[in-house]
C-alpha cells in the first residue's frame, strides 16, 4: 500500500524539486567541481589522472521535455555542461540544437532491443539476440536518421533501460559490443562502458520519492569522490500530470500486448 501512495506521490503531487537542483549545482561549483558533459570527459586528455574534481552530467530524456528545458535553463545560469540523451519518443530538434549551441551535449538515447522484443513479442533472451544482426541496423538507421536532422555528428550515446529489458535480461548496450556498429555511426563512448565507468569514484542516479537518489546524495558525495557521474531523469524532479499518464498508459497498453 505505501509502494502505491507513494507512486501517486511522486507521479501527482510531489513540488517541484528544481530549486534542490540548482542548490546542488551552485554546492558542487562552491566545492571546487568542474561540471562536464560525458562527451566532454570522455575527451578529456587527463581522464584518468584525477588531478581534478569533476561532476559529470547525464540527463536521460525518458518524457517530460518540459522540465528537461527547465533543467537546462538552471544549467545556462550555473555555466553547466552536461548531456542529454534523447529516445525516438521525445526528440525535439529544435531543442538539441540550443544545447548543442550552449556547449552542452545533445545525443541518442536507444532502445532498439526492447522495441523489437515488444513489436514482435519475443519473451526470450535467446531469441532475441538471435536477431541481433537486424535489430544493430534498425539502430544504425535511426542513429543516422537523428545526426541528419540534427545536422551533427553525435558521439557518445546511452541505453535506455525498459520493461522488456529487464524481464529479457538483456540490455540495449548489447548491441554496441560491436565495434563495426560504432565505427559506422562515429560512436566514441557508450554511457555504459566499463571503460567510461572505471574513471568515476562514485557513480550516483535520481531515485522516485522517497529515496530520491542511490546509493547516496549527491550533496553527501561532494568533498568525499573526486570524479562523479550524476544520472538524473526529468520526472524526478518535478510532476507533469499529462505527460507522466501518457506515459502510465503507453507502458500499460505495450505490458498487455507483449504477454498477449
Amino acid at each position: 500500500m505505501n509502494r502505491v501512495l507513494h507512486r501517486l506521490y511522486a507521479d501527482y503531487l510531489m513540488p517541484s524539486r528544481l530549486g534542490i537542483y540548482a542548490a546542488l549545482l551552485e554546492r558542487a561549483r562552491d566545492a571546487g567541481y568542474a561540471q562536464l558533459s560525458v562527451r566532454d570527459f570522455h575527451r578529456e586528455p587527463a581522464i584518468g589522472a584525477g588531478a581534478r574534481k569533476v561532476l559529470v552530467h547525464r540527463h536521460d530524456i525518458d518524457s517530460d521535455l518540459r522540465t528537461a528545458k527547465k533543467m537546462f535553463a538552471i544549467e545556462a545560469k550555473y555555466g553547466v555542461k552536461a548531456s542529454y540523451y534523447f529516445r525516438l519518443s521525445t526528440l525535439d530538434f529544435g531543442f538539441m540544437r540550443e544545447i548543442e549551441a550552449a556547449g552542452s551535449e545533445a545525443s541518442y538515447h536507444y532502445e532498439e532491443v526492447a522495441d523489437y522484443a515488444k513489436r514482435h513479442r519475443i519473451r526470450c533472451a535467446d531469441e532475441i539476440r538471435r536477431r541481433f544482426p537486424e535489430i544493430r541496423e534498425q539502430f544504425v538507421r535511426n542513429f543516422q536518421s537523428i545526426a541528419e536532422r540534427l545536422g551533427m555528428q553525435m558521439v557518445t550515446v546511452a541505453s535506455h533501460g525498459d520493461f522488456a529489458n529487464r524481464r529479457l535480461k538483456v540490455i540495449n548496450h548489447e548491441l554496441l559490443r560491436d565495434p563495426a556498429v560504432r565505427r559506422r555511426c562515429g560512436i566514441e563512448c557508450e554511457s555504459y562502458d566499463s571503460e567510461l565507468l572505471r574513471h568515476f569514484d562514485m557513480y550516483i542516479s535520481d531515485r522516485e520519492h522517497p529515496h530520491y537518489y542511490t546509493p547516496l546524495s549527491p550533496f553527501d558525495a561532494f568533498g568525499r569522490y573526486g570524479r562523479i557521474c550524476f544520472l538524473t531523469h526529468p520526472l524526478q524532479w518535478e510532476t507533469n500530470w499529462v505527460e507522466t499518464t501518457r506515459c502510465n498508459l503507453r507502458r500499460l497498453a505495450e505490458e498487455i500486448a507483449w504477454r498477449a
